[in-house]
């Protein structure tokens, strides 16, 4: 039987659990969402690579991102962050939709599952 370990767990979710070799990361959003898009997109992307790392993985082994905007006219700007994060050569599957998220300040919600080292 393959264990499955999961990480900072709450009443309501885990931010990640880790099962047969692949950790699978809650939707991460900006702790300040006073900031612009490109702001909270960075603060998402730092908040995946932490928990990443303490996963035991890293973004060169994103397996797929679901990226839910709240506005489309965001998504240059979003792309922006994105595209000077990612690994050149590693990035990955990827779909990106506009929602409505569950804080108005939100501005960026991401999604990722990636292979365990």
């Amino acid at each position: 039987m393959t264990s499955l370990q999961r990480f900072h767990v709450g009443p309501r979710m885990s931010e990640a659990a880790v099962h047969a070799g692949v950790v699978y990361l809650a939707g991460q959003v900006a702790e300040d969402g006073s900031q612009d898009i490109a702001g909270q997109t960075a603060q998402v992307l730092a908040a995946i690579d932490r928990l990443l790392a303490e996963t035991g993985s890293d973004k060169s082994r994103i397996l797929r991102a679901q990226i839910f905007l709240a506005d489309l006219a965001d998504f240059a700007a979003m792309n922006a962050v994105w595209e000077a994060w990612v690994v050149p050569g590693q990035t990955p599957p990827r779909a990106t939709v506009q929602a409505a998220l569950a804080k108005p300040e939100w501005k960026v919600e991401i999604v990722v599952t990636a292979a365990v080292a």
